[in-house]
């Protein structure tokens, strides 16, 4: 079959040729699954052409349509040209280039043009993401639900604390700051070292994505003094504090927008938002008279073009970090924010803290956010999807999931692929014991698939104690401590200290995905080590000979169904 070179795919100054040092830089190709090798020429982009080098590049991943080819090359000079030879299985040889595809022809070398040119290697523009998000496990905690350590600031109706309990949209448990505080020995004993609050600030909900104020700790969860105490805390057991926050919208019953409701055309704030006629009450999600998120009337969308609306949320975003030491941000409705603001934001927060983490929201592929210049990663939704597609409700075979896994990380720098959160469940999402239908194996394999993926993996409180919950709100059950070194409990905490042990290579190293001939997912991250981990979603008993550095289902020489097994070697 001819060589389509109609696939064959490279994009400068991108994921597909990125620096990774000053005089390092990383190639990608993309080919059909027809290619038989790939060698890149490159050189000085002030030498002659006859002192260029030539390297064969690595097949580096099979995807669902496309193989995609690596290589680094070192350029002392921090400049650098470059072209492709593409040779088909069918002994076809192309060249691709910045003039595109060419015969294989010696003219085709010999024209200048036909390279692909970096100027100069700038060590500013190359992505940088913090190297301590590569060895940090994350915990999510949604406050109001994860224990009560403070009854004099519960609110009123507060439900009683039951694990089992079905919580309606606007229930209050009790849950708060002091909570957290009371279970910081807890966390550091299943081996988490990074805590990602869901918001803290005063808000008229008991999720606080609706905020009132920005600049104080809502008096149901305790008040500043608390939250500094519980930092230090943090800090002193080696853990990471994240806070979450929503600058896209702002809550109804801040002040800014009363405001704008008391006093329409007149309000100072009025150029705070996307006002699309007055007066702005009542609200018509079919005429709607201001922009919000989604269609939600309380939460009207703040106006990220505005110097003003900039300057205050700014002021936020830095006063927490100088204030209280936190270490990140994870921002709410990300992709719905302007890029502008963004770079603003990473400018201000790393003007800090240098190797500050921003985390944004995204659900779809992200890479206009990711290009070093704005966050430092994203909720890896995307990517961590497939998993739940495959092991969890088993709607994806093993085959198909480890290409679309493939393309994902293809998708991004490695930097940036070791800076996502890799999340199965979350506040927004149904618990993936549901999802799984209560089978607690299949959750387990799921989560120890997802610990030996680059990126940085995160934990949603309670999953470590098998509980359950569908859609939100019942994703966000009051935590059940009963389960506190459980059976599941152990499992977790197994993985968990795994990925612990060996982030280096975890977090960073290349990644293999396969199905071998007997059907097991095979994973092999070679870097500072080499680890490699086999998963049985077949339904059957295989026989696999290996040694074992962690298992479940694992024993004498026999993977059970829904069993995994890690090797060292």
């Amino acid at each position: 079959m001819k060589m389509q070179v109609a696939a064959l795919r490279h994009r400068p100054e991108s994921e597909d040729c990125y620096l990774v040092s000053q005089e390092d830089m990383k190639l990608r190709l993309h080919t059909g699954k027809d290619v038989k090798a790939v060698y890149v020429y490159y050189g000085d982009i002030y030498e002659p052409l006859t002192e260029l080098k030539r390297a064969e590049m690595a097949l580096a991943g099979h995807g669902q349509v496309n193989d995609y080819w690596e290589a680094t090359v070192t350029m002392p000079n921090h400049r650098c040209r470059y072209l492709f030879e593409v040779v088909g299985q069918d002994g076809e040889k192309v060249i691709y280039g910045d003039r595109g595809i060419r015969k294989d022809e010696q003219e085709s070398y010999d024209d200048p043009s036909n390279y692909i040119k970096l100027p100069y290697f700038h060590l500013i523009d190359m992505t940088k993401t913090p190297d301590w998000v590569k060895s940090t496990v994350w915990y999510q905690i949604f406050p109001e639900r994860f224990a009560n350590g403070d009854k004099t600031n519960d609110p009123a109706g507060v439900k009683p604390w039951k694990p089992d309990d079905k919580p309606g949209r606007d229930d209050y448990y009790g849950g708060d700051l002091q909570g957290v505080l009371d279970h910081l020995d807890y966390l550091q004993k299943l081996g988490v070292n990074g805590l990602y609050f869901c918001p803290i600030f005063k808000a008229a909900s008991n999720h606080k994505y609706n905020t009132t104020d920005y600049l104080e700790v809502d008096p149901e969860f305790g008040d500043k003094a608390l939250f500094a105490k519980l930092v230090n805390e943090a800090h002193k057991r080696g853990m990471k504090v994240m806070l979450d926050a929503v600058f896209n919208h702002i809550g109804d019953t801040s002040l800014q927008w009363q405001d704008v409701v008391a006093n329409g055309e007149k309000s100072r704030f009025k150029d705070w938002f996307h006002i699309n006629h007055f007066p702005v009450e009542p609200y018509d999600p079919k005429d709607p008279s201001y922009e919000t998120f989604a269609f939600e009337k309380h939460m009207p969308k703040l106006n990220t073009a505005n110097p003003e609306v900039v300057d205050y949320l700014l002021t936020i975003a830095t006063y927490w970090i100088k204030e209280f030491d936190i270490d990140a941000w994870r921002l709410d409705v990300a992709d719905e924010v302007d890029h502008r603001f963004w770079r603003k934001f990473r400018d201000a927060v790393t003007a800090i803290k240098p190797d500050f983490y921003i985390l944004g929201e995204s659900w779809h592929a992200s890479q206009p956010w990711l290009n070093g210049d704005e966050f430092s990663g994203t909720m890896n939704y995307p990517f961590t999807g497939q998993i739940g597609d495959h092991f969890l409700k088993g709607v994806q075979d093993a085959k198909t999931m480890t290409e679309l896994l493939t393309d994902q990380l293809f998708l991004y720098r490695e930097q940036t692929n070791s800076a996502m959160l890799n999340v199965l469940d979350s506040h927004d999402t149904p618990r993936i014991k549901t999802v799984a239908k209560g089978d607690e194996d299949k959750a387990l394999q799921a989560l120890a698939f997802t610990f030996v993926q680059t990126g940085s993996p995160c934990i949603y409180y309670g999953t470590e104690m098998g509980m359950s919950g569908g859609e939100d709100p019942d994703c966000r059950k009051p935590m059940d401590w009963s389960q506190d070194g459980s059976p599941v409990w152990q499992a977790v905490h197994e993985i968990i200290q795994f990925r612990r042990d060996h982030w280096e290579t975890l977090s960073q190293a290349a990644t293999w995905l396969e199905v071998t001939k007997a059907g097991l997912i095979h994973v092999v991250r070679n870097g500072h080590e080499k680890i490699e981990a086999w998963f049985n979603t077949t339904g059957k008993t295989v026989s696999l000979g290996t040694e074992a550095a962690l298992s479940r289902g694992y024993q004498g020489g026999e993977l059970a169904n829904k069993g995994y097994v890690f090797e060292l070697k």
